[in-house]
């Protein structure tokens, strides 16, 4: 381990995570938020962290989609839901972020608390509903920036009753994505947030179609993923493999937060790896590298990483292994995973994607 990624996971273990961990989860969300603003403003700490944290290897390059990624790592949705950490991000050694989830109108979300950690299970039990500025002020947030790496935007509907009817949905998701027509690298179709009013409406292959059609028709020229629900069985999958053939969706993010029955919110972390890694390996069965699958759940670890990627993952996401094991974990599983690919015998990490499951 470098030394400096081992006296960061030092301090974090033992002298912030205690801290951290005593304090409401939405507060000290809330407080980093701020503090990444703010240190995203100064070349001098994001120069310092990049030294730190930031692994450049030929290895973990990839061209996917026509963009070109230093390495598989992303920072999941959820997170920096309104696109303000994208100038510190790079600096920890992300390859990539995904912002949002952005809806056509601005929510204010679900009543607190809404956000609990369960470190029994590593995870977090996360009940937002949608929280987040709106459409229209953070693609202007975001309109004419750049940034030390690309950038996705997961777009939702607003967590309303205006919006439960189908149309009303559809004519939400179509606003949403309209504001990001000429902004961001990639677009993410949200359909599957267990903690917005009415469900997910989107995740049943009739409606599913009916919005995919609206948007195919947009002629949105950027790639296009679904992310796709924790609990779906493998016809529904069918159906959503078939839909994504019919209207050009490039691939598909593995999962979002399982759902428990009587408990609000979704639950991210280790309780969902499984259900994600299952995922994976069947989509990439049913379609190899025809799509691209981004991994996301569970991810605590190089080997966690390379796990998906074995099963079928070209990319990968996380939030909550970051915030139980440390801000040095992106760098910790990029420098992993070069290890891991190396003993295998590959030299490049798109020769790993899916050997487990040919």
């Amino acid at each position: 381990m470098f030394p400096i990624e081992q006296i960061v996971r030092f301090k974090y273990k033992y002298i912030a995570k205690p801290f951290l961990f005593r304090r409401d989860p939405e507060d000290v969300h809330d407080t980093a938020l701020t503090l990444g603003k703010t240190l995203g403003k100064s070349v001098l700490v994001k120069s310092f962290f990049c030294f730190c944290f930031v692994r450049h290897d030929e290895m973990l390059k990839q061209t996917v989609c026509g963009i070109s990624f230093e390495n598989p790592i992303g920072l999941a949705a959820g997170f920096d839901k309104n696109a303000e950490l994208l100038n510190i991000l790079p600096a920890l050694g992300f390859g990539y972020a995904e912002v949002g989830s952005v809806t056509g109108e601005a929510c204010v979300g679900n009543a607190k608390p809404r956000l609990w950690r369960i470190p029994e299970e590593k995870s977090l039990r996360v009940y937002y509903g949608l929280k987040n500025d709106g459409a229209e002020a953070i693609s202007a947030r975001l309109k004419g920036k750049t940034f030390g790496f690309h950038v996705g935007v997961s777009i939702a509907k607003t967590n309303s009753p205006a919006t439960v009817e189908t149309e009303q949905g559809i004519a939400d998701y179509i606003k949403a994505t309209k504001a990001f027509r000429d902004i961001g690298d990639y677009i993410t179709i949200n359909t599957s947030c267990p903690n917005a009013f009415g469900g997910e409406p989107f995740s049943d292959p009739v409606r599913l179609e009916k919005l995919l059609k609206a948007y195919h028709a947009l002629h949105i020229t950027k790639p296009t993923f679904l992310k796709l629900a924790a609990d779906l069985t493998h016809e529904h999958l069918d159906q959503i493999i078939e839909l994504s053939n019919t209207y050009s969706i490039d691939g598909f993010i593995c999962t979002n937060l399982k759902k428990e029955h009587g408990e609000k919110g979704g639950l991210s972390g280790k309780a969902v790896e499984s259900l994600s890694d299952d995922m994976i390996a069947y989509i990439y069965k049913k379609v190899g590298k025809e799509k691209i699958i981004i991994g996301c759940g569970g991810i605590f670890s190089g080997a966690d990483a390379y796990r998906k990627i074995r099963k079928g993952a070209t990319l990968l996401q996380l939030i909550t292994g970051m915030i139980y094991e440390g801000p040095q974990l992106i760098s910790e599983i990029n420098r992993d995973l070069i290890k891991l690919l190396k003993k295998d015998g590959f030299t490049h990490i798109s020769e790993a994607i899916g050997k487990d499951v040919l």
